[in-house]
């Protein structure tokens, strides 16, 4: 990788892990829960760089998640809620979403499509292994009566959804960033 690349990825990791330490808390979720901007540094390098360096990103952020607020009940899971979860964000976005340079002839609403739906995506990849980790690892943590995966979706979908909602936003006003030439 270009020195440039590795220093545009370990400053989105970093401002991810900072960004993650602020947390937007709503109270209505169950166990609590919160929306935070962490995971929108993966997103735009993601959707600059494309999908292996989202990958990358992405991993590194979950390393760095993984040392400082460590939630381990098991092997697979810490596989699922880690390096899967965010990895897979990173890579499913980079995959969809990257936006060609200055030089395309695409026109912009059609990138800024492409950007959602990389976002949707990505998040969807994520929603997808913190589900199963949810389903498997945590259903001792389901209401009596209520099946774990309901559980599971509910919980994890209540927090991802507005927090993707406002990723989508926020991208939106910085979308000029991600097709400056690289």
């Amino acid at each position: 990788m270009r020195p440039q690349l590795v220093t545009e990825t370990a400053a989105a990791v970093a401002l991810a892990t900072v960004l993650g330490l602020i947390k937007i808390p709503l109270p209505q979720l169950i166990n609590g829960g919160s929306v935070s901007l962490e995971t929108l540094p993966v997103l735009i390098v993601a959707c600059r760089h494309g999908a292996r360096v989202g990958l990358l990103t992405g991993v590194g952020l979950a390393v760095i998640n993984l040392l400082l607020e460590p939630v381990v009940v098991h092997p697979a899971q810490v596989l699922l809620d880690y390096p899967l979860a965010y990895g897979g964000l990173g890579w499913v976005a980079g995959l969809i979403g990257q936006v060609p340079g200055p030089a395309a002839a695409a026109p912009e609403w059609l990138a800024r499509v492409r950007v959602v739906a990389a976002m949707v995506a990505g998040n969807s990849a994520r929603l997808a292994a913190h589900f199963a980790s949810g389903t498997i690892f945590f259903a001792a943590y389901a209401p009596p009566g209520q099946a774990a995966w309901i559980y599971s979706l509910v919980y994890n979908a209540s927090y991802l959804g507005p927090q993707l909602l406002l990723h989508i936003l926020l991208l939106q006003l910085v979308f000029r960033l991600l097709t400056q030439h690289r």
